[in-house]
């Protein structure tokens, strides 16, 4: 299922053009560079931060998504619409950083694509992962850009973007009830 992010820029297309999706999406690439990075310290040995920061982080995505959900679901009919409409770039960062998802699936990316040299990686190797994923991010946003502003996919997204603004605004309250029930239980086993 698609997420919330994916939403937002087809919405964001739909209504205000492929340079508006694009500008979030560049956004969202800030936020896709910090969980990978994230990621990659974690999979090299360094994970010395502790649970209770991802708890914290979790806490602060999910009030975050539940706010954008609310916002969505109160839209009215000749707002701005889409969300991000008036600031796609500092909301692309916004969702990109308060992605409840964006650690496990860096990780579990990372250590997929990495299982087999684990015991080899180091620092060093660092900065061609991050790079190497920069690339993969780049590549699929240009893709992302490209169908969000083909003219079926906006017509359609602009024929019933008041519900699929809705719907969306469900989806991120529950992302964020989701990542506030996990903060919330990895807080809680620990006391």
């Amino acid at each position: 299922m698609p997420g919330p992010a994916f939403l937002a820029l087809f919405s964001l297309a739909a209504a205000h053009g492929r340079p508006a999706g694009a500008r979030f999406v560049g956004g969202h690439l800030v936020g896709d560079l910090f969980w990978s990075a994230l990621a990659l310290a974690a999979i090299i040995g360094v994970n010395q931060l502790g649970p209770t920061l991802f708890d914290l982080l979790g806490i602060g995505c999910g009030l975050y998504l539940c706010y954008l959900g609310i916002k969505a679901i109160r839209a009215r009919e000749g707002g701005d619409g889409a969300v991000g409409a008036r600031r796609p770039l500092m909301t692309g960062i916004l969702f990109g950083l308060t992605n409840p998802k964006a650690y496990p699936v860096s990780v579990s990316m990372f250590t997929a694509l990495t299982a087999s040299y684990a015991s080899g990686l180091t620092w060093d190797a660092a900065p061609q992962l991050l790079a190497a994923a920069l690339v993969g991010f780049i590549l699929a946003d240009i893709i992302l850009i490209w169908a969000a502003g083909l003219a079926p996919v906006r017509r359609m997204f602009q024929r019933h973007g008041r519900i699929i603004t809705r719907v969306t605004g469900v989806l991120f309250v529950a992302f964020g009830a989701k990542s506030l029930l996990d903060a919330g239980r990895g807080i809680a086993s620990r006391h």
